[in-house]
Formats: C-alpha cells, sequence, structure tokens
C-alpha cells in the first residue's frame, strides 16, 4: 500500500486523525503525529522489537525481571545467578504495570517540606506528600546542645538527633527517604546545625547511602517496664 501511495505522488503518515484543523498540532496533511514509542531504540536477543504498548524498563537488580522468582529469597553475586538475566523486561500483568505506573507518577509529584506549627522550637518533623495532601513520608528529629551532653561549654555546639524516617511501604524504594534526608541537611545548613547523629541496631545501609557514617560506638538497649496492676510479693518457690 505504501509503494502505491508513493508511486501516486502521495505521502503515507500514521496520526490520530485530523484534529489539526481543530487547532491542535499536526502536520501538512492535518493529521496529528503519533508521539514516539520511548523504548523503540531497544531489541531483544533476537533484534526484535519489544511491545510497543507495553512498559519496557532496564534490569538493574533481580528484582526488576519477573522471571527471577528466586531472586525474593536468594541473595547471590551475579556470577553465581543460576539464569542469565536479560538486560531489559516488561509486566505482561496489568495490574502490576499499573501498580508500577502509579509509584512512577507519585515520585514525579510527591513534595517535601517542612512542618513548623504546633511544635516546640527543639522538634524538626519533614514530610512528604502528595499534591492533595496525603501524607506518604515522615522524618522526626529534634535538636540538643552538646553542653548538655557533656556537662560543660563548648561555645553552643547544637546538634540533631534523628529520630526516624518512615516511608509508606507502597512508595518505598522511589527515593523519597532520601529527598527527606536531602532537606534535612539543607534545613540544617539554614540553621547551622553542623551535625546530625542517629542510632540503629544494625548498620542501616540507607543512612550510609545518605552521608552517614558509622563510629565506633557500641550503644546500650536498655528498657524499663513497670507493672499493670500492684500485686502482692510473689514468694520464692521451694525447690
Amino acid at each position: 500500500m505504501r509503494r502505491l501511495v508513493r508511486a501516486a505522488g502521495g505521502v503515507v503518515s500514521v496520526g490520530l486523525g485530523e484534529t489539526g484543523r481543530e487547532g491542535g498540532p499536526s502536520g501538512e496533511s492535518g493529521v496529528v503525529p503519533v508521539p514516539p514509542v520511548p523504548h523503540d531504540e531497544r531489541r531483544d536477543e533476537g533484534g526484535r522489537r519489544y511491545p510497543a504498548h507495553l512498559d519496557v524498563r532496564e534490569v538493574r537488580t533481580l528484582r526488576d525481571w519477573p522471571g527471577a522468582w528466586w531472586a525474593h529469597w536468594y541473595t547471590l553475586p551475579p556470577e553465581r545467578w543460576p539464569l542469565r538475566v536479560p538486560e531489559a523486561t516488561y509486566d505482561l500483568d496489568r495490574d502490576r504495570r499499573d501498580r508500577r505506573r502509579f509509584r512512577e507518577s507519585v515520585r514525579d509529584r510527591v513534595r517535601v517540606r517542612r512542618v513548623d506549627e504546633g511544635l516546640p522550637e527543639s522538634s524538626w518533623r519533614l514530610v512528604a506528600e502528595l499534591p492533595d495532601g496525603g501524607l506518604i513520608g515522615e522524618l522526626r528529629a529534634h535538636e540538643r546542645s552538646e553542653d548538655l551532653v557533656a556537662g560543660q561549654d563548648f561555645g553552643d555546639l547544637r546538634e540533631i538527633v534523628l529520630d526516624g524516617v518512615l516511608v509508606a511501604p507502597d512508595f518505598r524504594e522511589l527515593g523519597i527517604g532520601r529527598r527527606l534526608v536531602g532537606l534535612l541537611v539543607a534545613e540544617m545548613e539554614r540553621a547551622g546545625v553542623p551535625t546530625a547523629r542517629a542510632v540503629a541496631e544494625f548498620a542501616d545501609g540507607f543512612l550510609v547511602a545518605c552521608g552517614f557514617t558509622i563510629e565506633a560506638s557500641r550503644p546500650v538497649s536498655l528498657c524499663l517496664r513497670t507493672p499493670l496492676s500492684p500485686g502482692p510479693p510473689r514468694q520464692p518457690s521451694a525447690r
């Protein structure tokens, strides 16, 4: 068909219809061009194009590839993977595809800000919100003085103690926690606070990736529990 049209002096174009006559962008033929496929340059191992209607993505970790069903409990180095991982993949499951699209849209639309209303001056609260105000992440910290900790005057050295960084489970691994920590650093520079500290039960890879360094210390976890109701003292058993 294309050769016949060209032989007759015509031009073959693929578009969305003659909406250009109503004011929309169009070419000389009045047809709105179809947006290019984002992954059109990619080819599979057989040299074929990927399906145009599916979201093709690069495989960076085993979790990116649906065929790596063993990746959820095996932590093997790449040289010991039981299967060869392709360079790109896509989801045939529509629900999984829609969830991935929603997560990507959230990553583009979320905003982070500091909340000061109703908090003491020494309390820091940073939130990650959707445009409609929905809260999906939060960072809490409090400010303390080294003078109070050491019992002597260090020239009013101030520091921030990180209480926690929380992101809703459906929106994790989107960089939202890192953005909250980045805002914390910006607020610290603005307030003139040079140091932030955090205590974790294990070496926290997330905080290390955000710039925290592990110090040579051994914190002790202490707990005080009070009885729910007073009762008579327990008598020792004779054994």
